[in-house]
């Protein structure tokens, strides 16, 4: 490694107080001095790869990511070639179109098994709320009874989840609520575990695609599936929810955003993680839903996903002795770097956990913010 690259990341590290080969929990550990040069070449996706290549080390990762975030590191690489890739591959293709049910196949197919250790027994995956709750069965719990409440459930009412995992809202909904339910998956795994466990309730799921379903609904909710829509297709998404929605209905988005508008994900994210996943920018959600809805509450809890991130990596460091021998090495530093990057990415505030709630015509009255 030259001499000059290794003295500009040092130095670099240096302002965020991390020190190569230091004692303190977020110092970092160089295995291989190739490192350097190749996140200045491929950025996050470089640095990230270069985890799973055993490349480099730090006993707590997402505080070692977590400094290198909130000292905006990134803007010191003048340029990011797998960035730039992957920015204009988000420029000239509906990857999201072409490829419905990828991330279906890719991410969420890849074993209940391993979603059964790593989640509450809910199998909730996505942000918890832990305003009053102590522990991630009880964030969770908070969080569907949250939007149960912002959404106005009564006993009787059809309720739609657009994405809607291994069934857990609808099963609460109903067992809490006295609602009836579709909920639709592009994951096969999700779609059987949900048939399975929904026993007698008036539930069903359906695996397909959004645009495809017909019908009216009293209550319409996406929690977590907004992130896979893609910027080209946010129109598109909010026209299929406004003629899904009836006219007194609402609608509730659960979905990460960040604080600029952007064509792509992150590079290390994209390839491993979430295939042709993004995040929406607040003026991107604002611009698809007008002239369709009117937007009655916005709410930001985005902090509450550092710990349940956490929260999942511990559970899934505890499960790791059983899963090995299926998931191998490689996989276990991919699925931990995952957790703790995106822990990290929470914790500095660079992405954020919104609930908007949205009425066809603006409810008569007021709507009356819930938290």
């Amino acid at each position: 490694m030259a001499a000059g690259v290794y003295a500009f990341f040092t130095d670099l590290l240096a302002q965020c107080d991390i020190e190569v080969g230091g004692a303190r929990p977020w110092d970092i550990k160089i295995h291989d001095e190739r490192l350097f040069s190749r996140v200045m070449r491929y950025g996050s996706l470089g640095l990230g790869e270069a985890y799973m290549d055993g490349w480099w080390d730090a006993e707590k990762v997402d505080e070692f990511l977590y400094r290198i975030l909130v000292n905006d590191l990134k803007s010191k690489i003048k340029f990011d070639f797998a960035f730039a890739a992957l920015t204009i591959k988000g420029l000239l293709i509906n990857a999201q179109r072409l490829h419905v049910a990828e991330v279906g196949e890719k991410h969420y197919d890849i074993g209940n098994d391993l979603y059964q250790r790593m989640l509450d027994p809910r199998m909730i995956y996505s942000c918890a709320y832990w305003k009053d709750a102590d522990n991630l069965a009880a964030a969770q719990e908070a969080k569907l009874d949250l939007i149960c409440r912002k959404i106005g459930l009564e006993p009787g009412m059809q309720v739609l989840d657009i994405g809607s995992g291994w069934g857990g809202f609808l099963r609460f909904a109903a067992e809490r609520y006295g609602v009836s339910g579709l909920g639709i998956t592009v994951s096969k795994e999700q779609a059987a575990y949900a048939e399975q466990m929904r026993g007698d309730l008036p539930i069903e799921t359906r695996l397909m695609d959004y645009m495809e379903l017909e019908g009216k609904f009293d209550r319409i909710v996406s929690i977590g599936m907004f992130e896979h829509v893609g910027y080209k297709n946010y129109n598109r998404y909010f026209a299929k929810v406004r003629d899904l929605l009836s006219e007194d209905g609402i609608f509730l988005l659960h979905t990460i955003g960040g604080n600029v508008r952007r064509a792509s994900g992150d590079p290390w994210l994209e390839k491993y993680i979430f295939p042709n996943g993004m995040l929406p920018g607040p003026s991107q959600l604002a611009r698809a839903a007008e002239g369709k809805l009117a937007m009655e509450d916005w709410h930001n809890f985005g902090a509450d996903y550092d710990p349940t991130l956490m929260a999942w990596y511990e559970n899934f460091e505890a499960a790791w002795p059983d899963l090995k021998d299926r998931y191998g090495e490689r996989f276990y530093r991919m699925w931990r770097y995952y957790l703790l990057c995106c822990a990290a990415i929470f914790r500095a505030r660079w992405a954020h956990l919104w609930q908007i709630v949205y009425s066809p015509n603006g409810i008569k009255g007021g709507y009356e913010s819930v938290r």
